[in-house]
């Protein structure tokens, strides 16, 4: 099954195509006016350096907005310090919030409350694309906890799979570029900096007593666990204490 395009990836794309049309288009549409192959040459390269100038612009103002956002910081938290993040994030949108317990949250890792509407969210702080393992966790609970929307978010993308899914069971997924977007949007101040809730809210490392990889956190159907990083070379679990 392909891969859905992210709109980043969809503007590059985009670009690349643009680049191809300016050049070839360029030349083949001043020689067909002039019949001057010099001219046809002077003009495509033209029009190819300014496609060029425009991406590396865009190039420019990506990389502004990523590091704007924080995002790389929080590509480095483990799962329980995303979801203290998010709960700082969704407060400066007015919203009310109760972060679950990382162990038998019933598949909601917050619960938001705003205008009488209440929202279950699973939150999947991945370096991978999320599954519809997030999406089946998600959708379990709203009945749970008498929610009216299920969400997961998460600061990757997610599979074909798990958008089929989700659109069948209503939930809504909120992606990396959206995630960004809602980062860029709060007051500034709001909320404090992804680097500052991993100071506040330190990592416990574990380390593999079988293979001596990194231990990460992991979320089964019974709550959060420690697994090891390396699998399936090694399935070793170790329960949160």
């Amino acid at each position: 099954m392909a891969r859905r395009k992210s709109k980043a990836k969809q503007q590059e794309e985009f670009l690349h195509a643009l680049f191809g049309l300016f050049g070839f288009g360029g030349f083949f549409g001043t020689y067909f006016l002039t019949k001057s192959f010099n001219a046809s040459i002077i003009v495509a390269v033209i029009l190819i350096a300014i496609v060029i100038v425009i991406m590396i612009v865009r190039q420019q103002k990506h990389i502004e907005r990523l590091k704007k956002s924080g995002i790389a910081d929080i590509d480095k938290m483990d799962g329980r310090q995303f979801e203290l993040y998010l709960g700082y994030l969704f407060k400066s949108q007015g919203y009310s919030v109760k972060v679950t317990r990382a162990a038998g949250d019933y598949g909601a890792d917050l619960v938001l409350e705003k205008a009488g509407t209440k929202i279950v969210v699973q939150a999947k702080r991945y370096s991978k694309r999320v599954g519809i393992e997030a999406v089946q966790q998600v959708h379990s609970s709203q009945n749970y906890y008498g929610a009216s929307e299920a969400w997961v978010l998460s600061n990757r993308d997610y599979t074909e799979a798990a958008h089929n899914l989700a659109k069948s069971n209503g939930v809504r997924l909120i992606g990396r570029e959206e995630l960004i977007e809602m980062i860029l949007k709060m007051n500034p101040g709001s909320v404090p900096k992804p680097k500052q809730v991993i100071q506040a809210n330190p990592s416990q490392t574990q380390t593999c007593n079988r293979c001596g990889s990194p231990m990460v956190l992991r979320k089964g159907p019974k709550g959060e666990f420690y697994g090891c990083s390396s699998f399936p070379k090694c399935r070793n679990i170790k329960a949160i204490s």
